[in-house]
């Protein structure tokens, strides 16, 4: 009798590709209050004093700042509660998201 050969068998191997992640920006205004933004920054996205403090000045000297990287549904929902927050208290104080190269 011939020998048959049957070829290996292949597995396919399934990767899961990570989320795109989203940066968190802080958009300068005139308007806003040092002290607040960084009362902001504290509260919402878990900041010491002096992170906080380089963040809302580097926003104040550039115009504006990554202030952190998430995915995009948390970026999203971390931004939109920082500037309702500010909006709460009558500030224009804004953060905006937008995809990391």
């Amino acid at each position: 009798m011939p020998e048959t050969i049957t070829p290996p068998r292949v597995q396919d191997v399934v990767k899961t590709a990570r989320p795109p992640l989203h940066k968190v920006i802080l958009l300068n205004d005139d308007f806003t209050p040092r002290g607040f933004v960084v009362r902001v920054l504290k509260a919402e996205f878990r900041m010491d004093e002096g992170a906080a403090m380089r963040v809302m000045m580097t926003a104040h000297q550039r115009g504006s700042c990554v202030v952190a990287v998430f995915t995009r549904e948390i970026a999203e929902e971390k931004a939109t509660r920082a500037t309702d927050m500010a909006q709460k208290e009558g500030y224009p104080l804004k953060f905006t998201t937008e995809p990391e190269d």
